[in-house]
């Protein structure tokens, strides 16, 4: 049942959600927030602190609905200077601020993990026995769509920040995976379920924290740097090249392709599926196009592509997928690569996100992620362009070991689908447009770009 908030912390939390890296309300102003449910999560009189969990309910301006999971905490005492930078504001005398930067509080969540506790409107699930609830608790710094705090240097719970009713595909195809011994992806440890809309929906899932593992933006971007550096040789003959770890990334992520379509639901779709994936993607760039003027432009170019899979008539393997593949969603382990995140893309739908689709679209998520690794370094050195050659050759390269890399595993090469692959890519920078727009304007020339690019290469 929702619950008034108080009107100090309603004002507090409208300014301050939007500000926040995870919300995906950003240019929709917030005409209410209310609670739909809330958890008393750590209570302490000597300290003068109380921690609760809270879902809020965020109804925008325009008539538009989300829910948002928060951790909130109230002192009447002296913040730690630890906690100053998580303070949301003061309400009656006391300052609340976002809690899961509270080792405190993050520390009672594992507790009740390991317990498999019911703890009313927050049920907490233990896959195993071995859960050690005494390691300490650090939040990662880089603010994403959702929120991660490891424990220890063994475990890592990700607290989805914005939520949708019922099973998030994370932990739908995460344990599916796991059940099936792949050795691509990091089993489930537990997870946390609460009910949204009267459905119960997934709140967050704990992993094994991979500590010596590297993560693919990382390693991509590292190469791209030595070659930078090198001012006469090309992609292949520096030492930091990565075609030989992007070529074993597209054979995992083959691998993993394949596991799904035999372990979850997947299909043929014929011309009539072809057909309404073409109006989805018009769909797309229609609403793109309102909302960034710069992609306007090329709005004509890009819907000749799509119209090109409206017309196919041969018959196109669809499956669940990843969903937002891209190099910070993948990890270098001593055995191999791991592929994280299966919810798909936040701002999606969860019927969106699990749909059957074609895993070219993975491929193309890779695609772009090789386009971004390269460019991305251009914008940050803007007097150097005649760095733009060097870039490309680095993200060609990279692309081509990737697609040798999956064909070999997969048995087919997903260059031979190029009216779909070219489409899924300008999809998924059309995406990346409104994305940068909101969040990152210097960056929105790296789409723009590539949108140029692939329009002209048709």
């Amino acid at each position: 049942m929702n619950a008034t908030v108080n009107t100090e912390l309603h004002d507090l939390l409208v300014q301050w959600l939007p500000e926040q890296r995870w919300f995906g309300g950003k240019g929709r102003a917030i005409r209410s927030v209310d609670v739909e449910t809330s958890t008393v999560l750590l209570e302490a009189a000597e300290d003068d602190v109380v921690v609760r969990h809270l879902v809020l309910r965020v109804d925008a301006a325009d008539g538009g609905t989300d829910r948002y999971q928060l951790l909130i905490g109230s002192r009447t005492g002296d913040v730690p200077q630890r906690l100053l930078h998580a303070v949301i504001g003061e309400v009656d005398g006391a300052v609340v601020y976002d809690a899961v930067h509270d080792s405190d509080a993050t520390t009672r969540l594992l507790h009740r993990i390991v317990a498999d506790e019911d703890g009313g409107t927050v049920r907490f699930t233990a896959a195993t026995d071995d859960l050690d609830p005494t390691l300490p608790s650090r939040v990662i710094g880089a603010e994403q769509s959702n929120t991660s705090i490891v424990y220890g240097e063994d475990y890592i719970l990700k607290v989805f920040r914005r939520l949708q009713p019922g099973l998030n595909p994370d932990l739908e195809v995460t344990r599916a995976l796991a059940d099936a011994g792949s050795p691509h992806i990091a089993p489930p440890l537990a997870w946390l379920e609460g009910e949204v809309d009267g459905e119960s929906t997934t709140l967050g899932m704990m992993q094994c924290y991979l500590r010596n593992a590297a993560e693919g933006w990382a390693m991509a971007t590292a190469s791209v740097r030595d070659l930078f550096a090198e001012g006469d040789l090309h992609a292949d003959e520096v030492g930091g090249d990565f075609a030989g770890e992007a070529e074993r990334l597209g054979a995992a992520t083959a691998e993993v392709h394949a596991l799904m379509a035999r372990t979850l639901p997947s299909r043929t779709a014929g011309p009539d599926d072809s057909q309404a994936t073409a109006r989805q993607l018009h769909d797309r760039l229609d609403a793109a196009v309102t909302a960034v003027a710069e992609l306007a432009p090329y709005a004509d170019a890009v819907r000749r592509v799509y119209a090109e899979i409206g017309r196919l008539t041969d018959p196109v393997p669809i499956q669940r997928v990843h969903g937002d593949l891209h190099l910070g969603q993948v990890l270098r382990t001593q055995d191999g690569w791991v592929l994280l995140d299966f919810e798909g893309e936040p701002a999606r739908t969860l019927a969106e996100r699990t749909a059957l689709m074609s895993p070219l679209r993975d491929v193309a998520g890779m695609l772009r992620s090789f386009d971004y690794a390269a460019r991305h370094l251009l914008a940050e050195r803007a007097g150097e362009q005649h760095l733009a050659y060097r870039a490309a050759e680095w993200a060609d390269r990279n692309r081509t070991a990737f697609c040798d890399g999956y064909a070999k595993a997969a048995g087919s090469d997903p260059r031979e689908a190029s009216v779909l692959l070219r489409a899924f890519e300008l999809d998924k920078a059309v995406y990346e447009v409104v994305y940068e727009a909101r969040n990152r304007p210097s960056w929105l020339p790296i789409p723009l770009g590539s949108i140029e690019r692939l329009v002209e290469r048709g």
